[in-house]
């Protein structure tokens, strides 16, 4: 899942309105950010394998230390624990947290059965929407438009960065996801991990375009 992670991230800002919209992204897609380092160190390992699924090249052999629904609830605790420390809001920190573990649950309707329970690995579990392209679309689409419909109703632009700004980060996202049904299959798993890492952009971007938003009135 691509998008929908991102939705969660928009919608979030909705009930801790103190929290960046970029703070929100890095929270949503935590655990996509995570697993390229580990990638790259070799400490988890992926083969690319076209036609596994309708939508998805990628045979996750192993990566339980990243996407693990163990892994995910430390790093939820974790993430919510530092924003805790540094702003001493329980309620922002409890979104934070429950942002990041989200990322699992939605990777689990979309994947095969790839994604492990623990950090062993054995026990895998998905209900492999990716073998369906139209019901990806269908169901990533749906919830990117509440997501970024929960956003904009919760939120106002200050001035034209934040109108256009918003406009030109919700349009680029819905490229880049249409475009992994056309694209390529990446030459190797390295391209994959530096891939996943330039998603740190869209943190970035975030976190500019929603300092020139409020909170709506309503």
């Amino acid at each position: 899942m691509f998008i929908g992670h991102y939705a969660v991230g928009f919608a979030a800002k909705r009930f801790a309105p103190g929290v960046s919209l970029g703070t929100f992204f890095m929270a949503a897609i935590w655990l996509d950010l995570v697993w390229p380092v580990l990638l790259l160190l070799g400490i988890e390992q992926l083969k690319i394998v076209p036609g596994i699924t309708a939508v998805s090249p990628f045979d996750f052999a192993y990566y339980p230390f990243s996407h693990s629904l163990t892994a995910g609830i430390i790093w939820s605790a974790c993430l919510g624990l530092a924003y805790f420390i540094c702003r001493r809001s329980p309620l922002s920190a409890l979104v934070i947290g429950i942002t990041v573990l989200s990322h699992w649950f939605l990777d689990a309707i979309v994947h095969i059965p790839d994604l492990p329970l623990t950090f062993t690995g054995e026990e895998r579990i998905g209900l492999g929407l990716w073998n369906s392209a139209l019901g990806t679309i269908l169901l990533e689409g749906g919830i990117f438009v509440i997501g970024a419909g929960v956003y904009l109703r919760s939120t106002c632009p200050l001035d034209k960065i934040g109108r256009y700004g918003l406009l030109s980060l919700m349009l680029l996202l819905v490229m880049i996801y249409a475009g992994q049904f056309f694209g390529a299959v990446p030459p190797n798993e390295s391209v994959v991990a530096f891939t996943g890492l330039s998603q740190w952009l869209f943190v970035l971007f975030a976190f500019w375009v929603d300092r020139h938003r409020q909170a709506s009135a309503s």
